[in-house]
């Protein structure tokens, strides 16, 4: 069972020691950690399961990644960092506590890497990663050089990690086991929440509650940015004005402050629209990402931008050559008049959100999808939504569940998820290796298709292997 750690931390409460030892090195938001304190000149010492490229890549820039978790690894560590995934019975953890090292989770180590910053926190349940992208690369070409933690790859920055000498700090802020009640935001933005993390949470009316509780972290100073377009978001935007904050709303078509209007789709297969502030037209967003989702995303990091100082021109500009983050609406390959994509769409809403999305850039194609569930309990509290989410779609392959942290009697699995989909008809793939799956989905696949690979686990493995059999077909 996991639990959440309690830290020990220095005595000098922003300190950070010269050698820092990584649990869980190879995630997303612990190899951004590591890529800062390189920059920073740290010696960092870490550990995951399985290399990757985010070991990788921490190895190319000096740091030394074990593989698999071992005492001995910690070697003159001087402070641990963990992800709160790590079991109790870890023996680095061990370790730590035995020779007295401190320890922190993820969250409480980038408040300590923030510290000195006026923090851009980005929160909500879906968009997180793509907006943050966003408003990343609005403020640095908007020459506000920030420092950047994001929860995926920048493709336009080349990282999920910068380190910038501005006075802005740009972070996702995560809500699965609370990590973002560690930061105390200048301006935090909330693009939507949703019913998700209730393996950690329990019910949504404590994760509405540790919304509540990120928003009333503003400085007093500060302002709370809520997308008008989510009800729950709302009610805290509401709950907060009454209370006096600074509060402005961002929506689509909706009463907000700052409002994206006439949308249309233009020849880069994403969508045109016109902002306007407090009724004013500021001017056109022009975006190639997809979606009126991204538009909403879009109009978010805008708002955070602008009110950081950034003009409009420079971060529309930066808007319309973003090519967002890796794993999100992604193109894999053009292979023998079938196009594959792939996406981190791991919530019904999101998975909604991609499909008609793919609609939009690809008209008139059969449109295939190949999904990964992530974790049971997800599947189990969110079915209602898992049965209508696909209707987009024309072909449904299931595959197996992603456990991630869990065991199968946490809830429902792929299998069960496969019968209670109609539209389209879901069909279950019943084989223990990706190989074998792309064998029998590139058979199936014909001149014109899409398909997209989809699910927050190591689905991304598939597109490739498609790639490989459909070049040999052709």
């Amino acid at each position: 069972m996991m639990v959440r750690l309690r830290s020990r931390a220095p005595r000098d409460e922003n300190a950070i020691p010269q050698r820092v030892h990584l649990i869980g090195a190879g995630g997303m938001h612990m190899s951004a950690i590591g890529e800062i304190l390189l920059a920073r000149g740290h010696v960092i010492t870490g550990s995951d399961q399985v290399e990757s490229e985010h070991t990788r890549r921490l190895q190319g820039l000096g740091a030394t990644i074990y593989l698999g978790h071992a005492a001995a690894n910690l070697g003159r560590a001087q402070l641990v960092v963990t992800t709160v995934a790590a079991r109790e019975d870890n023996a680095e953890l061990r370790a730590a506590r035995e020779r007295g090292v401190p320890v922190l989770i993820r969250a409480e180590m980038v408040q300590r890497l923030i510290a000195d910053r006026d923090v851009l926190a980005v929160a909500g349940t879906h968009g997180k990663t793509t907006t943050t992208t966003l408003l990343a690369l609005m403020a640095v070409r908007g020459g506000l050089d920030p420092l950047v933690l994001s929860g995926g790859d920048s493709r336009d920055l080349g990282s999920n990690a910068r380190e910038g000498a501005g006075r802005f700090a740009i972070v996702e802020a995560d809500e699965y086991a609370e990590a973002f009640l560690q930061y105390e935001p200048q301006t935090a933005m909330i693009t939507n929440i949703e019913a998700d993390h209730l393996d950690y949470y329990g019910t949504e009316e404590r994760l509405v509650g540790a919304f509540r509780a990120f928003a009333e972290r503003v400085r007093p100073d500060g302002l709370l940015l809520v997308c008008a377009d989510s009800p729950q978001a709302q009610v805290i935007a509401q709950e907060r004005a009454r209370a006096g904050a600074r509060v402005e709303r961002y929506g689509v078509d909706t009463d907000a402050e700052w409002r994206a209007v006439q949308l249309r789709g233009n020849d880069r297969g994403g969508l045109d629209c016109v902002v306007t502030l407090e009724g004013a037209e500021l001017g056109k967003l022009s975006l190639q990402l997809p979606g009126r989702h991204n538009i909403a995303n879009a109009l978010g990091a805008l708002a955070v931008a602008m009110r950081a100082g950034v003009d409009f021109r420079r971060a529309t500009l930066a808007a319309a050559e973003c090519t967002g983050a890796r794993r999100r609406f992604e193109h894999v390959a053009d292979v023998d008049g079938i196009t594959l994509m792939d996406d981190y769409a791991h919530h019904p809403t999101e998975v909604r959100a991609t499909l008609l999305a793919a609609r939009q850039r690809f008209p008139g194609r059969r449109l295939v999808v190949c999904f990964q569930p992530h974790t049971y309990s997800r599947t189990r509290y969110l079915l209602e939504g898992f049965r209508t989410c696909f209707e987009a779609a024309d072909a449904l392959y299931m595959l197996g569940t992603y456990a991630a942290r869990e065991e199968s009697d946490a809830g429902m699995d792929a299998r069960a998820l496969a019968t209670e989909i109609t539209r389209p008809s879901a069909q279950y793939m019943d084989a223990e290796t990706f190989e074998v799956v792309a064998d029998r989905i590139a058979a199936d696949l014909q001149s014109g298709d899409v398909c997209f690979t989809i699910g927050a686990g190591d689905i991304d493995r598939l597109g490739p292997l498609l790639r490989t059999r459909l070049e040999a077909r052709a």
